[in-house]
């Protein structure tokens, strides 16, 4: 469990020295970066439906369980314990929205955790500017 906490806050520490130094070294690769257009035409065919999970202050995807803000410690553990009960074979959409990527305090520390416990198949939704744009403002499914 300290583990988790120190690498977490290791990790937060070094995302804020290297935005800094204009230099990012992120959590995902480039193939877990999810387009919204295509979880949208997921949720609307209702095939393929990944698990989708808001990371961030509020839940507005269609079918997604909202945690919280996961630059909160007890927001980790609630995101842990969620998916303590998947399969780390599972299809897993993590998505904020509060703010650019580059900005966003939350996206890091959840994709960081599913990392570490070893699941496979998880992707960030690749919110560019901010749910409202890249999002509610294409007309896609909302709660």
């Amino acid at each position: 469990m300290k583990k988790i906490y120190f690498s977490i806050l290791l990790l937060i520490i070094i995302s804020c020295k290297q935005n800094q130094n204009n230099k990012t070294l992120e959590p995902w690769s480039k193939s877990q970066l999810l387009e919204p257009k295509l979880l949208s035409s997921n949720i609307k065919s209702e095939k393929d439906l990944p698990k989708i999970i808001s990371i961030g202050p509020g839940v507005v995807i269609k079918n997604s369980i909202g945690i919280g803000e996961c630059r909160y410690i007890e927001n980790i553990e609630k995101l842990k314990s969620l998916i303590s009960s998947y399969s780390k074979d599972d299809q897993i959409v993590l998505y904020c929205g509060c703010c650019p990527f580059k900005n966003c305090p939350n996206i890091r520390p959840a994709f960081t955790l599913m990392n570490e416990l070893g699941f496979k198949n998880h992707k960030l939704l690749n919110i560019k500017n901010n749910i409202k744009a890249d999002w509610i403002d294409m007309g896609y499914q909302t709660e």
